[in-house]
């Protein structure tokens, strides 16, 4: 593989990991905050 390859290969893993970073990220907010965000909009 030439550098061209390479660096584009370590830029792909790069977004991947940003992308599983962010699933989890706001899957924890979603778990820690979602339930009050949806008491709110229902106005309880």
């Amino acid at each position: 593989m030439g550098d061209g390859a390479v660096d584009a290969a370590t830029l792909i893993g790069i977004v991947l990991v940003e992308a599983a970073i962010l699933y989890v990220g706001y899957g924890a907010v979603e778990e820690a905050f979602g339930h009050v965000v949806v008491k709110q909009i229902r106005g309880k």
